[in-house]
């Protein structure tokens, strides 16, 4: 583990397998709220392309808990675990500690399936704008081993999946119809083409039913209505699975929508900041290759809290590509004498630019003053400003 950091500070934290290879993770501490430390763990190899399998992302869980624990004391914390992370028995171990370790976790798509019954006879709660609950307490033996199920549902989550939804299944069904148009393809052509268009849209391929004839190159597909609607029930809507039966359902949706932040973060920096791949071998230049990578992402969300009031609609991509339009040159121009006059200039904004910068309410500094070489490329001084 690394020195304790400030609130909202992530930190990088290392560890070594036993086949030796250095693996490093991001454990982002979330401000203290009314004396509770919630802390988010997820682990990335850093130095690969992929997570970490999901047995060894429960291994060091439960090797988190009892460092910070050694470290920083029992005190009152909560765990905010993305699904598939804790197993049942790290979770009845939270539980039967001493104090019990508070935990929000995720469940897997199964549990919503088996507990949609019982959910679906409880009335919704709403919590704040857009948000609604529905709480049900999980049967227990004891007062310490008590759990509360909280299916939340956001609106917002609603429309963006929708929508994500249904441009992925125009595009498969207009693809499907292309495919179906072909001629001249032969069986092995065909199975080649819907299994590309089936990897490019796994989620919109399940509602569809696909049928390939058994030796001819010809198929069929069918919208399956009956999954189209259990998908729309669905949508923006997360079971979570808590031992806080006490908490304001408001403050634990707010806990678990952390996630998406950390996932926004890691997108960040593996997409906009390019962190990855790391071609360093020595550890010492690894460290440094993260932590430059996280000024840059430190960076990038004091631009994005600063286009919030100023230009809400537009993103920190969407920004930088336009100022990367903004160029500095050099325009140099030989004298008689033998010498380089050298103007140094950054180019001229265009209408888009302007209006950036104008929203923004930066003020570009003046052209810098020419310089000119005293001989051929050897000193060279600014000349003065009349």
């Amino acid at each position: 583990m690394t020195r304790r950091r400030s609130p909202g500070e992530g930190s990088i934290v290392k560890r070594t397998t036993k086949a030796g290879v250095l693996h490093y993770g991001i454990k982002f501490d979330a401000p203290a709220d009314h004396g509770t430390r919630r802390q988010v763990l997820r682990w990335r190899d850093l130095a690969g392309n992929q997570w970490l399998t999901e047995k060894a992302a429960q291994k060091a869980l439960r090797d988190m808990l009892g460092k910070i624990e050694a470290q920083y004391g029992k005190a009152h914390r909560i765990w905010v675990m993305d699904r598939g992370i804790p197993t049942e028995e790290v979770l009845a171990e939270m539980r039967a500690a001493d104090p019990p370790v508070c935990y929000l976790v995720g469940t897997p798509k199964g549990r919503l399936s088996k507990l949609e019954k019982a959910l679906l006879t409880l009335p919704w709660q709403a919590v704040r704008e857009g948000v609604d609950v529905k709480l049900l307490p999980h049967p227990s033996t004891s007062a310490q081993e008590q759990e509360l199920y909280v299916l939340a549902q956001s609106r917002a989550r609603i429309h963006k999946e929708r929508a994500m939804r249904r441009r992925k299944l125009k595009w498969l069904w207009a693809r499907l119809k292309q495919i179906a148009a072909m001629e001249g393809l032969t069986r092995e052509e065909l199975l080649m083409k819907l299994g590309a268009a089936r990897a490019k849209a796994r989620a919109a391929w399940r509602l569809i039913d696909v049928e390939v004839a058994p030796k001819a190159a010809t198929f069929s597909f069918a919208l399956n209505r009956d999954k189209l609607r259990k998908t729309r029930r669905r949508e923006g809507r997360y079971l979570l699975r808590t031992n806080l039966c006490d908490e304001d359902p408001a403050r634990l949706w707010k806990f678990y929508i952390q996630l998406v932040e950390v996932e926004a973060a890691f997108k960040n920096l593996k997409d906009d900041l390019q962190l990855r791949p790391i071609y360093h071998q020595l550890e010492h230049r690894i460290e440094a290759h993260i932590f430059v990578a996280f000024l840059a992402y430190c960076l990038h969300v004091t631009l994005r809290a600063k286009l919030k009031p100023l230009a809400p609609g537009l993103t920190p991509r969407a920004v930088l590509d336009k100022l990367a339009g903004i160029q500095m040159l050099d325009v140099h121009f030989p004298t008689t004498d033998g010498r380089t006059l050298i103007l140094s200039r950054y180019t001229e904004l265009n209408a888009d630019q302007k209006l950036l910068v104008k929203r923004l309410k930066l003020d570009l500094p003046c052209q810098p003053p020419p310089r000119i070489t005293a001989s051929a490329g050897k000193a060279v001084h600014a000349v003065p400003q009349v």
